[in-house]
C-alpha cells in the first residue's frame, strides 16, 4: 500500500465516534447526488481491494465497541465509509475531479485533509 493511502487510513480510522458518525450519515446523504455512480467507476484489483479492506478493518476492529456503543451499528457503517474513500485516494486515475471529491467528502466535511487526486496515481 502507498504512503498516502496508509497514512489516510490512520487518519480516519483514529477519528472519534461522533466525527465517524457525521461522515457516514454524510455520505448516504452524497449517494443520491452521484456517489453510488462515482464509487462504481473505481477499478482495483481483487488484491487491492482486500488490501485495502483489511486495512481499514485492521485499523478499526480495535474501537468496535466504542463505535457501536456511540449508536448502533457504527463500526460497520465507518467501515464501509473508510473503506470507500480509500479506494479513492489509493487510485484517483480512475476517477473524475468530480468523482474524487464526491468520494472523498464524507471526510472534507468533516476537516479531514484529503490527498490531492494526483498524489498516489
Amino acid at each position: 500500500m502507498d504512503a498516502a493511502t496508509a497514512r489516510f487510513i490512520g487518519t480516519i480510522a483514529a477519528l472519534p465516534p461522533e466525527t465517524l458518525a457525521a461522515a457516514f450519515d454524510h455520505a448516504v446523504g452524497l449517494r443520491r447526488q452521484g456517489g453510488r455512480e462515482a464509487s462504481r467507476a473505481l477499478r482495483l484489483s481483487a488484491s487491492e481491494n482486500s488490501e485495502l479492506d483489511h486495512a481499514v478493518r485492521s485499523a478499526l476492529l480495535p474501537r468496535s465497541e466504542e463505535l457501536d456503543a456511540y449508536r448502533a451499528g457504527l463500526h460497520s457503517d465507518a467501515k464501509s465509509v473508510c473503506v470507500i474513500a480509500a479506494r479513492a485516494v489509493r487510485k484517483p486515475a480512475g476517477l473524475s475531479a468530480e468523482q474524487y471529491a464526491l468520494l472523498t467528502a464524507p471526510f472534507t466535511a468533516v476537516g479531514v485533509a484529503v490527498p490531492a487526486a494526483t498524489a498516489t496515481s
